[in-house]
């Protein structure tokens, strides 16, 4: 199994997969059998991490240029749309919608509450797509992943969790 290993002032090994590259880190002096042991350990996780990023990039190389035009043009008309949506039943005001060509993001909220969508999430399915963009919206009020930002969410989409399993298909 091919992997990028990064040494680093850390304290455990850990692996994750974007854009279909498997990354270890792993604390500085750990030997490379110990790294070898933690990807036998997690070799299942890996290996359906490793084929949602090949299905996610066969989805995208499908597309023709002309179609990835027509995507993006209804990417920016979807986005300002539930953005509109979900900022006046949040109570949020927020700054301007960009749409991107990201592969690892869905979407992306700076601190002064500009926000960017990724065209890809288009291929994704509805209810993955409202909940990138409340997700987004509730950074406005709390930039990080703490209890506090995922019960901003709750009280707005309670079935989140649910909606979020839709972007990993």
């Amino acid at each position: 199994m091919e992997y990028k290993l990064i040494y680093s002032d850390r304290k455990s090994i850990s692996a994750s997969v974007k854009g279909g590259v498997l990354t270890v880190r792993a604390p500085r002096g750990v030997k490379t059998e110990a790294v070898e042991r933690f990807l036998q350990k997690h070799h299942k996780w890996i290996e359906k991490h490793l084929e949602e990023a090949k299905k996610s990039e066969e989805r995208f190389a499908a597309l023709n240029d002309a179609e990835i035009a027509e995507i993006k043009r209804s990417a920016k008309k979807y986005f300002a749309d539930k953005t509109k949506l979900y900022s006046e039943i949040m109570g949020i005001k927020y700054g301007r919608i960009t749409i991107t060509g990201a592969r690892t993001r869905y979407g992306s909220c700076s601190s002064k509450g500009n926000i960017s969508y990724s065209w890809r999430l288009m291929l994704y399915p509805e209810a993955a797509r409202e909940y990138v963009v409340v997700h987004e919206l509730a950074h406005i009020l709390e930039m990080n992943h703490s209890a506090t930002f995922y019960a901003i969410i709750q009280r707005v989409m309670p079935d989140y969790k649910e909606r979020k399993k839709g972007l990993s298909h």
